[in-house]
Parts: C-alpha cells; sequence; structure tokens
C-alpha cells in the first residue's frame, strides 16, 4: 500500500487572537507543524499546541519562520547564513523543549512561508537551515518542497528528508509553487484539490499553470488549516486518499 504524510500549520495563533481550527483539523492530518513564535504563535500556544498534538497522536514538527509578525513571515527579510541558522536554532530549540516538558517528541522541521520558499531556490540559506536542524538533532525529519534545494541539504548533511508536495496550491512548470501574489495560486474546490494530490502519489505528476505536467515525489502533503472552509477541505482531502487505497501516517 502506498502512504502519505498529511501535515498541517499550527498553532498560528497570538496572544488574544485566533487564527486557524487546530482542534477540529488535527483528527485529520498525521503532523502538526508548530509555530514558533516568530511569525506567529507564542509560548502559550505553542504548548497548548503541542497537547493537543500528543492528545490526538498526531506527529510533532517545528514550524520556524522569519521574525515578522505583522506580515505573517511572508515577506522578504535579508539574512547572513549565520543569522538564519541562529533564528532556525532557537525556535526549533524553544518547541524542543515545551514537547520534551509534555512528554512528547519532535519529528520534524518545515520553515515557513518565505523562509521555506527563499531557501527552496537558495542553496546557502537551505544549508544553513539544515545545519541548525541538524545540530539540534541528527534524527529530525526536514521538510522541503519537491525537487528543491532545502531537500538537497538536509541530504547532504545527514538528514532523512521529507518530500513535499500541496494540496491547495498550483505549481510552475519549474516545480516551484505559484506565488500568492497571483490570483490562481490557491485552489479554493476540495474536489480539484483532491484529486492533484492523489495524482501526485500515485503518478508523480502534478500539471503546472503553463499546461505542462512536471515530475513530482510526494512523501508528505500540505494542508493549510486558516481558510475560510478550512474543516471540509481537511476532510474532502483525506477522505479522497483514502478512498483511493492510500494508507496515511507520519514520516519515519
Amino acid at each position: 500500500m502506498k502512504t502519505i504524510d498529511m501535515n498541517c500549520d499550527m498553532g498560528e495563533s497570538f496572544g488574544v487572537y485566533t487564527l486557524g481550527t487546530d482542534k477540529e483539523i488535527l483528527p485529520y492530518v498525521s503532523s502538526a507543524n508548530i509555530a514558533c513564535g516568530f511569525h506567529a504563535g507564542d509560548p502559550s500556544i505553542m504548548r497548548k499546541t503541542v497537547k493537543l498534538a500528543i492528545e490526538n497522536g498526531v506527529a510533532i514538527g517545528a514550524h520556524p519562520g522569519l521574525p515578522d509578525l505583522m506580515g505573517f513571515g511572508r515577506r522578504h527579510i535579508d539574512l547572513f547564513p549565520e543569522e538564519a541558522y541562529d533564528l532556525v536554532a532557537y525556535q526549533v530549540g524553544a518547541l524542543w523543549g515545551i514537547v520534551q516538558s509534555e512528554g512528547g517528541h519532535l519529528r520534524h522541521v518545515k520553515a515557513h512561508g518565505m523562509l521555506y520558499n527563499r531557501a527552496t531556490q537558495d542553496p546557502e540559506l537551505a544549508e544553513s537551515i539544515a545545519r541548525a536542524v541538524y545540530d539540534i538533532d541528527p534524527d529530525l525529519v526536514l521538510f522541503g518542497l519537491a525537487g528543491g534545494e532545502l531537500l538537497n541539504a538536509g541530504k547532504k548533511v545527514g538528514l532523512k528528508t521529507g518530500s513535499e508536495v500541496f494540496a491547495d496550491r498550483t505549481y510552475q512548470e519549474d516545480g516551484t509553487l505559484t506565488s500568492r501574489r497571483e490570483a490562481n495560486a490557491l485552489i479554493e474546490d476540495a474536489g480539484l484539490a483532491g484529486e492533484q494530490v492523489t495524482r501526485m502519489i500515485e503518478e508523480g505528476k502534478v500539471h503546472a499553470q503553463q499546461g505542462k505536467d512536471v515530475d513530482i515525489l510526494a512523501e508528505t502533503v500540505c494542508i493549510h488549516g486558516d481558510g475560510p472552509h478550512a474543516l471540509a477541505f481537511a476532510k474532502s482531502i483525506r477522505e479522497k486518499i483514502e478512498n483511493a487505497g492510500i494508507g496515511i501516517r507520519p514520516i519515519g
């Protein structure tokens, strides 16, 4: 049986502000990427989300981002390699400590937003992120966009990696995600998203915006928990995957 990990970005509330439907979506995913306080989240939200993940038997991952609360980590900030290393080590280390204090186990790391997107194409940035993850715990799995530099950097330093695809995003012919600044960046029809996901898993192909099929390796699929119909979307995607005879479980 083919298997896939279903991951979702979580813990992105902050103080009195609530974002996403973490508690409701957790039963439908196998991995949670928990924000570490830089682009979203705070220490209390981090602990609360870790507890929820443990209660639901969901694998826990750190979701480090750029120090950009106002822009939700989606704006560009220039970083020297050592700055990128420190930002990632600081955030992953913080979540690692909370997970340990709750009796859990940190399983993976997935960079967020602009940090993720730039590291997908920037080998130097990708190497800094991979080294920080490895130095904290060489048994952690590093998630990265299928075909991107993060996966190459992770393998180079000796990490296990997770080749990530997206359920609700469209693709370009070079295998990158369509920019969120473009009108056609998001797939809002759960049925279409489910078809894209199952094809990526079963055939290793995704249809790009330019009309071409692109080769792609799907080991973990991301769904987002902060959309207006996020819960229904998560249910639909999981049902589509399971109906195709594909098992759902965390990487590793």
